[in-house]
């Protein structure tokens, strides 16, 4: 399959706001990071997309299938995982994990064998059957995926799932979901409000703001190359009181180099020509100090983002 979700002009209105304005768009296959501040549109065309709110004009497909006239088909095949907690406390992580596998339409003892295959893959399976309410954040985060994943859909729908995890629970889910895609073949489109999680973890974004479409592209394409180069250098360890910063800023300068700082030691320089490089070492050389980086610096997703949206945007935050 070529494509799994394809939209032409897809359009939502409510009485005060547009929430999606003509969105054509087409995904392929892979994990597709779906990005855009609060408002944007993004939980709109999730809901549209499996057919559980009618678009006010336009068309869409999900795997092939019509989200007007076929949202139970996609529902079968398609999983999703909502953004906010919707576990019951009471009920373990096998119970309710069954229960959704059931509604799926998978026979009981396959609903039962497919939970606990899934909820070992998401690392639950030594706490099974604890009741939920006595779960974590980052466990509760786990179930979610894992019931989105229980009846071997070709696709997941994640809204923001590392809302409310630690660095290191994000890092945990994010290494989950590459392994959706990579081990299983189910793709994944996920949203989210970290840039750096979509950056690390997807093949293509999809940026929309305001219901409308401002890139589609892969990740590769936001965060190619620029023209500026990343220099950081050591302190000198006999002489404390030196400005190592200071003293080669003003030594490129004054060689003719455009130079600037991100508001940390990382100098930005400005690519002339690949004397630039020559010129660096050189300096920093001089002035007996060591390199600590030398590299042409990449577009970061957020930098793309806020430029996008005209600098207007929560999302950037990471």
């Amino acid at each position: 399959m070529s494509t799994v979700i394809k939209t032409d002009g897809l359009t939502k209105k409510f009485p005060r706001v547009t929430a999606l304005d003509r969105l054509t768009v087409e995904v392929e296959p892979g994990v597709v990071g779906l990005v855009g501040a609060n408002g944007a549109g993004k939980s709109t065309l999730i809901k549209i997309l499996l057919g559980l709110a009618p678009a006010t004009s336009g068309t869409g497909r999900v795997l092939g299938l019509d989200i007007a006239t076929e949202g139970s088909a996609i529902r079968e095949q398609v999983g999703y995982m909502p953004e906010h907690d919707c576990l019951p406390p009471d009920v373990s992580a096998t119970e309710f994990v069954v229960h959704m596998a059931r509604m799926s339409g998978l026979p009981a003892a396959a609903a039962r064998e497919r939970t606990a295959d899934t909820l070992r893959h998401v690392g639950l399976y030594e706490e099974r059957y604890r009741p939920m309410g006595g779960y974590s954040t980052g466990m509760k985060q786990r179930v979610k995926l894992a019931q989105a994943l229980v009846h071997d859909p070709k696709l997941v729908l994640l809204d923001e799932p590392t809302n409310g995890l630690d660095p290191a629970g994000r890092d945990d889910m994010l290494a989950l979901i590459r392994r959706v895609y990579s081990d299983f073949g189910i793709s994944v489109l996920v949203t989210t409000h970290l840039l750096g999680e979509l950056e690390r973890t997807c093949d293509h974004l999809v940026v929309i703001d305001g219901g409308r479409l401002l890139r589609s592209s892969s990740t590769a394409s936001f965060t190619e190359a620029t023209q500026v180069l990343a220099v950081e250098v050591t302190d000198r360890p006999d002489d404390p009181g030196f400005d190592a910063d200071a003293a080669v800023l003003a030594r490129l300068t004054a060689a003719g180099l455009a130079v600037r700082t991100d508001g940390s030691r990382v100098m930005l320089v400005q690519l002339a020509d690949d004397d630039t490089y020559d010129t660096i070492r050189d300096t920093v050389a001089d002035l007996g100090l060591g390199l600590v980086r030398l590299e042409q610096r990449r577009h970061r997703v957020a930098e793309i983002f806020t430029t996008e949206t005209g600098g207007s945007s929560d999302a950037a935050a990471s």
